[in-house]
């Protein structure tokens, strides 16, 4: 018997007015990782947008676990089991740590993540907790926003390009938490401009080209196909693959 799909999208449009930036577009994932990669301009961030509401759908289905949600708001799709991640952060820069998951903390209650658990989960954070949103470095930001995210103790968590201007070494702990919550029954798309890290956090690429999903990838695929990134990423040299 087979088993639906966590989130189904299907024939998906989007845009700007009268610009159309996503065309016809279509996927679908269960309980993993998956990564979408395309070049600057293909509509990666257009496609997050409308998946948790804040650009409306103009035609298709988003469906999770089978319910459609495209066209409600953010805040109902949230409440079903979505949560964002969204590029730049998008902090209270005078909030403090304790105060931006306080926000969100009541409905948390009693769920798998807790203020507490997200400071468990980021030692750092807790560290910084007094400490306002301007006052955190990148790295420190992006925790906190993808600890603001899992008190929503979502189904899916979209993340839009999570390593942006992050170290190394919190490129790591990133990897970990996405596979963490994987382990634990939570599915993370990821769109990400940075092939090495969309790799390591998601084993299944898919290819974003001008609004469209065009290809699949497997990740060993990308990094070791020099022209697949060449025709898609336009990254990598003649013979020699992006690793």
């Amino acid at each position: 018997m087979s088993t639906a799909p966590l989130l189904d999208v299907r024939r998906l449009r989007s845009g700007y007015g009268a610009s159309v930036v996503l065309e016809e577009l279509s996927f679908s994932m269960g309980v993993e990782a998956v990564g979408i990669v395309g070049r600057n301009g293909m509509g990666k961030t257009t496609l997050c947008d409308t998946l948790v509401g804040f650009l409306p759908a103009s035609g298709g289905e988003v469906r999770l676990r089978g319910e459609r949600v495209e066209g409600r708001t953010p805040e109902k799709i949230a409440g079903a089991g979505i949560a964002y991640v969204p590029q730049g952060r998008r902090l209270f820069p005078s909030l403090t740590v304790d105060e931006h998951l306080a926000m969100l903390a009541r409905r948390a209650r009693a769920k798998r993540w807790t203020p507490e658990a997200v400071y468990e989960l980021f030692p750092r954070l807790a560290e910084r907790k007094k400490h306002g949103g301007a006052a955190l470095s990148g790295g420190e930001q992006q925790m906190l926003a993808v600890g603001r995210a899992l008190l929503l103790n979502a189904r899916l968590i979209v993340m839009d390009e999570p390593s942006e201007g992050l170290a190394p070494t919190i490129v790591d702990v990133l990897v970990d938490v996405v596979h963490h919550l994987v382990d634990e029954g939570v599915a993370v798309l990821v769109v990400e401009q940075n092939l090495r890290a969309a790799v390591r956090m998601a084993r299944r690429q898919l290819v974003m080209v001008s609004g469209r999903l065009e290809a699949e990838f497997s990740g060993d695929d990308l990094l070791n196909r020099p022209d697949l990134q060449s025709r898609y990423l336009g990254v990598g040299g003649a013979g020699r693959a992006l690793r």
